[in-house]
């Protein structure tokens, strides 16, 4: 019994020491920590936004603040619901429930239950940093206790619920009413009370415009909980469980697209947690707000999305929106994407490669070029740089859908499969992308084929200034260096003669694509994306509603894209682009290319004006070469006799000289040898005799081989003139 005791009094002094332990340290790092009651209002928490040379951004959001007396009883009531049911009964702090989250981070060795309140949760969002430690956890209490003992309950819910966030830069119930239903929250119903409690848990997550399914799944909890301690009757229950979500933003809380994109960014840095567990935090952007302010100059009667993009640190610099970010059908904006480039990449194109813009039909879908198909062979160059339909249908056949899409997906832009079908190659699809994909996209080639996708924040840092993001560009290798030196250069010809040609004026090397998306009633979307090796600059017109624009790619976007470029190069120039090793200049024959739609290098021998200049990939070159000029060489003529006189009729070729020659029982006699003429007549011909003629092309020192014609008999009693002639 003795010994029991001994063993009880030495547990028993041992609890006390930690006891006391635990009280000194929990007075140690809580001394000095006071209550602000001036960070407990909506326009000293959270966040602090700076452009690209550090000044503060005024963001403009809706500030205002519901009192008490202003927020229903049910929206209220959903928040104590599902964060802290037992709000009303505890001072500040849950023990009960802290001790049973304390329980099960023990039993599962990690720390992943909660077990803040309300107050605890205001004075994280207001007062405390982001860091997950013991003592920030004790300062916590602390506040907490000290918030309770000075404000009533109606008091801090109040405070609560004007200082959460969100999502999509929504921060306080006001704003989140606007920004969700288009309403004070003095107006809002218990559905919709129930979706803003369901958001906060991860405003990211459970967003309705990213994830409708979760969002509802959330909600329906929430609503489930009110239910379960008797906030809502079992009808108000029913009716509010059928309720849609909203499924888009009912009215804009953002200063300007760029700020929102700012907002969702953050969201998917920190995508489970609350706008309390980041603390007060200080967002670095790369904004700058003179370029943003130009690009607000854009004027058109539809919407209207711009942005311009560095390429150096794949950042947004600027960006300007009517209607966000919508995904639209890239319309010919893809092709360069999609077509070109991978069959460059495949070698199964070269700038050079004829093709020709023929009607076809592929299984049922034929394509047909906006004036109709032309019947002629062009240049895949020129095909790309005039946005010629059906040359790019061809080369996409060939290249095959599959093999097409994966050099999207590698740039983010994925395709589902219903969309893989040779339509795309003319951006056919169900979906489309956003203006700020593609513009990724297009970086890759002025990144010599690296794609990264470009961001809005350069770095977050807490208040103490401690870094918990910085950015730093993901890189993935999709085309080779000399394949984008190739493309960029044929872009370069759709900005100096093509559709984006109202870019030529510029000072400076720009590739550009314009695209013009058709729907039944006229157009629904028109595009100007143009790069140089610094910068994007992308233009979108068309309307939400899809409804008809007068706009076409190469009208108004290719404007607004030539003046923001003026502005954006205004005192400056950009980087020349970088050029490749592997890609080498060479002259093939026009002659052959022109006549027979084949490839052939130049002949060493061939006279000014009978080639023309491309590049190639080093890799892919053309190996044969024209011997048009060292080797002579002729179709067969065509002979015939008429009104006494044989004529030989030659094909044209007006850099040979000719030698024909007539043989004549055992005898031969050269009857012409000089320039090329149409027709050449043979009047010394006799009645009753047979001929035989050759033809030989002769280009300087070079003599080709003869050609054997047919022979020919002249009929008995024919009148014959006295000599020969040439037409």
């Amino acid at each position: 019994m003795k010994r029991a005791l001994t063993i009880t009094s030495i547990v028993l002094g041992i609890f006390a020491v930690l006891l006391l332990a635990c009280i000194l340290y929990y007075w140690s790092v809580t001394a000095g920590v006071r209550l602000d009651k001036d960070k407990l209002t909506l326009e000293n928490a959270f966040l602090t936004l700076y452009d690209g040379s550090g000044q503060e951004i005024e963001a403009n959001a809706i500030h205002a603040s519901a009192t008490f007396s202003e927020i229903p009883e049910h929206v209220k009531n959903a928040f104590v619901a599902v964060e802290d049911k037992r709000f009303y009964q505890h001072k500040g702090v849950d023990v009960r429930r802290m001790a049973a989250a304390c329980w099960k981070n023990l039993t599962s060795f990690s720390f992943r239950e909660g077990a803040s309140t309300i107050t605890q949760q205001l004075i994280k969002n207001t007062h405390l940093t982001s860091e997950k430690t013991i003592n920030r956890k004790l300062k916590e209490i602390h506040l907490a206790r000290l918030l309770e003992k000075k404000y009533t309950k109606d008091e801090i819910l109040t405070l609560y619920l004007n200082s959460i966030y969100f999502g999509h830069s929504a921060f306080g119930i006001e704003s989140a009413a606007h920004f969700y239903f288009g309403k004070s929250a003095s107006e809002l119903l218990p559905a919709e009370g129930a979706t803003l409690a369901a958001l906060i848990k991860s405003p990211n997550r459970y967003s309705p415009f990213r994830d409708a399914e979760n969002c509802k799944a959330r909600r329906d909890l929430v609503l489930g909980l009110m239910r379960e301690q008797n906030y809502l009757d079992e009808t108000t229950y029913m009716k509010a469980l059928a309720a849609p979500l909203p499924t888009q933003p009912a009215e804009s809380v953002e200063q300007n697209a760029y700020l929102a994109r700012v907002y969702d960014e953050l969201t998917e840095l920190f995508p489970d947690a609350k706008s309390g567990d980041w603390g007060s935090l200080k967002i670095y952007t790369y904004y700058d707000p003179a370029l943003q302010a130009e690009l607000e100059k854009t004027n058109c009667d539809s919407d209207v999305c711009v942005l311009v993009r560095d390429n150096r640190t794949q950042a947004i610099r600027a960006l300007y929106s009517t209607v966000g970010t919508p995904s639209r059908l890239p319309a010919s904006t893809i092709k360069p994407l999609l077509v070109y480039a991978p069959a460059l990449e495949e070698n199964l194109i070269c700038p050079a490669t004829p093709i020709l813009d023929e009607k076809i039909d592929f299984n049922g879908y034929s394509p047909d070029d906006y004036a109709g198909a032309t019947g002629q062979y062009m240049s895949a160059r020129y095909a790309l740089a005039h946005s010629v339909n059906i040359p790019a249908v061809k080369i996409l056949n060939e290249l095959g859908v599959a093999r097409a899409t994966d050099y999207l997906a590698r740039m983010d832009l994925p395709v589902e499969d219903d969309d893989k079908t040779l339509a795309l190659a003319l951006g056919g699809m169900k979906k489309g992308y956003t203006l700020p994909a593609l513009a990724d996209a297009y970086a890759t080639f002025a990144n010599c084929g690296e794609f990264s996708p470009a961001v809005t924040i350069a770095r977050v840092e807490d208040d103490t200034g401690r870094t918990l993001y910085e950015h730093t560009p993901v890189r993935r290798d999709v085309f080779s260096k000399d394949v984008c030196a190739l493309l960029n250069d044929m872009l370069q010809t759709a900005a100096e003669e093509g559709t984006a040609k109202k870019l030529r004026s510029l000072p400076f090397p720009i590739c550009a694509k314009t695209g013009t998306a058709e729907g039944p009633n006229g157009n629904t979307d028109a595009y100007c994306i143009s790069y140089t090796r610094d910068h994007v600059v992308a233009v979108w017109m068309g309307n939400e509603d899809n409804s008809p624009v007068t706009a076409t790619g190469g009208g108004l976007p290719a404007n607004a894209a030539l003046r923001i470029n003026r502005f954006l190069y205004a005192d400056s120039q950009p980087r020349a682009f970088e050029e490749s090793d592997e890609v080498i200049k060479l002259r093939y024959d026009k002659t052959a290319y022109d006549t027979n739609h084949v490839l052939l290098l130049s002949d060493p021998s061939a006279p000014p004006g009978t080639d023309r200049e491309e590049l190639f990939r080093k890799s892919a070159q053309p190996s044969e070469r024209s011997t048009f000029y060292s080797c002579p060489t002729i179709q067969t003529p065509s002979i015939y006799y008429e009104n006494g006189s044989v004529r030989i009729v030659l094909c044209q070729t007006e850099y040979y000289d000719y030698e024909i020659k007539r043989i004549n029982r055992g005898k031969t006699t050269t009857i012409y040898d000089g320039k090329y003429r149409k027709t050449i007549c043979d009047n010394s011909v006799k009645a009753g005799e047979t001929y035989i003629y050759t033809v030989c092309p002769k280009y300087r020192e070079h003599v080709g081989t003869a050609v054997t014609l047919p022979q020919i008999s002249i009929p008995d009693g024919a009148t014959l003139p006295d000599d020969w002639w040439i037409d």
